[in-house]
């Protein structure tokens, strides 16, 4: 199918689904990111004080017959799961059945000797140091079967001291998944739908994957492909199918809709699903390093609690659980807000335009305002808003002539370039990553952000040259060279 036909139809379905009225501004911007991202199917419910207030879909479901999203279309929430996890954690908890500093060797037998005394609390939140029951290259499990791959994996050396680091793990929630069916008496999936989906009412949330056939289920795509081990986009999308061993269903194996996500929300906010308010405090509390910081994904993602990822951020911070790049949960506990974002694009990354969504409840939380940003860079921002992107390195220049301490973060600055990329500000965007190389021209990863942008808009000669200048700097920037070798510049 081409890409033509495919946003034609999208956005026909897009204005005109279940007869709604006219669409708002923020069906717009919306619809706007489905067209820019090629997000075929995407759901959206909003929550505020505890109620839905915005529920609606838009585009496709399915592209090859063109069955058009609507509330009932159920969609994959992969690592999401994890968030139900830890409310089940917290319910055994509750019931005195767990205690999570305890050692997993109190409640689990025959594991390796170095496993014994982690606490249950840093394979929650992704500190334990084990080794991974998936494979990084190929996301399958280290074994041909369950049994296989778990055997492998205890034989295997940690990876680093139980609470030195942030290292998201599979195997973690693989064990948590054993305590469970040991604690509950029960497989998991049974104890989290009677004590979770069953109480909430969720019709169209289960346990679930691409061999199974399910009414109402919507297609996964997408739009990328690997060459040389480098990740490029394609013009068409083309059918994902994930196969989630009930093994490892903690981890990834639950599916459901936008307005079911919105009432397990509401129902975990007004004490239904745990009963002690100190229970939720808990659940959403980032795991400590033994350093006393927190640690994430990323910047923005700077903790991970209780199967939950924490934005920890001085304004409107969020819980923010999110899978494979096509779904995501945002709940902000301070503004009484929650917003849920399900697609059927894997690389529709909704968390990067979530907290947008939820500028249009809550003012000054736009990203295209700034919100999010570093102090420094947003003050700096502001300076370039009024003079002009293309004075970046002229404004820096005159700030630096007053204060011979002021310096901007590398990675800061590279992120905000590919955040500007994102919201189709090129122009803005090359202007950042130029400033980069000119503040960090001895940083390889300068000139891969300068370069990957000026590549993506067919400017190769420009690219090649940033490209060579990053592999000078880093003979091994593995970046470079997997961009030099598809450009045919590899010497």
């Amino acid at each position: 199918m081409k890409k033509y036909l495919f946003i034609i139809a999208l956005l026909t379905h897009s204005f005109y689904i279940r007869a709604q009225s006219q669409p708002d501004s923020l069906d717009k911007f919306l619809i706007a990111r489905m067209k820019k991202n090629g997000i075929p199917g995407l759901q959206l419910a909003v929550v505020r004080n505890g109620k839905i207030i915005k529920s609606t879909s838009y585009g496709l479901a399915n592209l090859q017959d063109s069955a058009a999203v609507n509330l009932q279309t159920i969609f994959q929430l992969n690592s999401i799961t994890k968030a139900f996890v830890g409310v089940a954690v917290m319910q055994l908890v509750e019931a005195g059945k767990l205690d999570l500093s305890k050692p997993l060797s109190a409640y689990l037998d025959s594991l390796p000797a170095n496993w014994q005394n982690i606490p249950v609390r840093q394979l929650l939140t992704h500190n334990s140091g084990l080794p991974k029951i998936l494979n990084n290259n190929t996301g399958k499990l280290v074994g041909e079967t369950d049994s296989a791959a778990w055997a492998n994996v205890k034989a295997m050396p940690m990876e680093f001291k139980p609470g030195e680091k942030f290292s998201y793990n599979q195997t973690n929630y693989v064990l948590i998944g054993k305590i469970i069916n040991k604690l509950a008496g029960k497989d998991f999936t049974e104890f989290i739908k009677e004590k979770q989906l069953d109480v909430v009412n969720m019709p169209n949330t289960s346990f679930f994957d691409s061999h199974d056939v399910v009414k109402h289920a919507a297609a996964v795509y997408s739009y990328f492909t690997f060459i040389n081990n480098i990740r490029y986009r394609t013009s068409d999308p083309q059918n994902i199918f994930y196969e989630f061993s009930p093994f490892i269903r903690t981890t990834v194996g639950l599916n459901s809709t936008a307005e079911d996500m919105a009432r397990w929300i509401i129902a975990l906010q007004q004490g239904q699903l745990l009963k002690a308010k100190a229970s939720l405090d808990a659940l959403w509390s980032p795991g400590i390093l033994n350093n006393g910081q927190t640690a994430g994904f990323s910047r923005m993602f700077n903790g991970y609690a209780i199967g939950w990822p924490a934005i920890i951020r001085p304004e409107h911070r969020a819980m923010a659980p999110i899978g494979a790049g096509a779904s995501a949960v945002f709940v902000y506990p301070d503004d009484n807000l929650s917003v849920v974002i399900l697609t059927n694009l894997q690389g529709a990354n909704p968390e990067e335009f979530a907290d947008e969504v939820a500028g249009f409840y809550i003012p000054g939380m736009r990203a295209s305002d700034g919100f999010g940003l570093p102090s420094a860079i947003r003050s700096f921002r502001a300076e370039l808003v009024r003079k002009g992107y293309d004075q970046a390195i002229p404004v820096f220049k005159g700030i630096k002539s007053r204060n011979r301490n002021y310096q901007l973060d590398q990675n800061e600055v590279d992120i905000w370039g590919w955040t500007l990329v994102g919201q189709d500000k090129i122009n803005e965007a090359l202007e950042v990553f130029k400033l980069n190389v000119y503040l960090y021209p001895a940083n390889s990863a300068s000139y891969d952000s300068y370069g990957g942008e000026l590549e993506a808009l067919g400017r190769n000669e420009e690219a090649i040259k940033l490209f060579k200048q990053a592999l000078s700097l880093n003979p091994k920037d593995d970046y470079a060279i997997g961009h030099l070798r598809h450009l045919g510049a590899m010497e």
